[in-house]
């Protein structure tokens, strides 16, 4: 049911149906109808907003995760995948909500964050430099002249006024830029790069025994070979479950 309500809130979405305060009314319309054709369900209105707070409440605390270092989005297992179990504890000791996502399922991630990634962007409701610029230009009342009439002039005190605060500002930033050149302080050391990414033992493990039909010898092999280098694991992971034991079994 969520796959068939979450296909008709995307193609609203990319219509522009999704209002700052919510969406527009015939989309819970098309939601209902498309989920009966689709499930046999009937569902509401109440319904649907229930799930849309629940979909909302997983983008933000995933998409937090995601923008965090040690985090990345297991697409095979539909969870979060975290670097390692000290990542992880240190995350959740300062985010409390995200306890509950250590290994939960959240299906159809792409299309969640295809739904609110604009939403949360610079916090909910938020617009875009256009959308304002469309919103003041809206909202402000418009002059027009007849063809007799001539354009009114700014008093001079105030052309004065605005002609000396810009002086003003240039002069300021004329004065920074030069004690920025005079500067004999030594620039900050870069920052060290980033530790290269270690999948845990345990880890590549639990995603081997998940192989049908990989057991025995066959599997510690595979584990020996997976192990050594954390490139073929990430390859390994990119395949679809049908097709990883046989390339394991090519691996030299």
């Amino acid at each position: 049911m969520d796959t068939a309500l979450l296909s008709v809130l995307v193609d609203h979405h990319n219509r522009g149906d999704h209002a700052q305060n919510g969406w527009k009314p015939h989309v819970y319309n098309a939601c209902i109808k498309h989920v009966k054709e689709t499930c046999n369900i009937v569902i509401n209105k109440d319904k649907i907003v229930a799930r849309i707070k629940t979909f909302d409440k997983h983008y933000e605390v995933i998409n937090k995760m995601l923008s965090q270092s040690g985090f990345g989005w297991d697409w095979d297992n539909n969870m979060v995948s975290v670097d390692s179990d000290e990542v992880w504890a240190r995350y959740v000791e300062a985010n409390k909500d995200a306890a509950p996502y250590r290994h939960k399922e959240v299906k159809n991630w792409q299309a969640i964050s295809t739904i609110y990634s604009k939403d949360h962007a610079t916090g909910a409701g938020a617009r875009t430099g256009g959308e304002c610029a469309q919103v003041g230009s809206s909202s402000v009342p418009q002059v027009v002249l007849e063809d007799d009439e001539e354009t009114p002039e700014l008093p001079t005190k105030k052309k004065q006024r605005t002609a000396d605060a810009i002086m003003s500002m240039v002069g300021e930033l004329r004065m920074t830029f030069e004690e920025a050149l005079n500067s004999t302080a030594p620039l900050p050391p870069p920052p060290p790069p980033p530790a290269p990414k270690v999948t845990p033992s345990s880890e590549i493990l639990v995603e081997l025994k998940k192989i049908p039909d990989l057991v025995g010898n066959e599997l510690l092999i595979a584990y020996g070979k997976v192990t050594a280098n954390e490139r073929t694991f990430e390859s390994l992971m990119a395949l679809p479950m049908e097709l990883r034991k046989a390339w394991l079994m090519t691996l030299p």
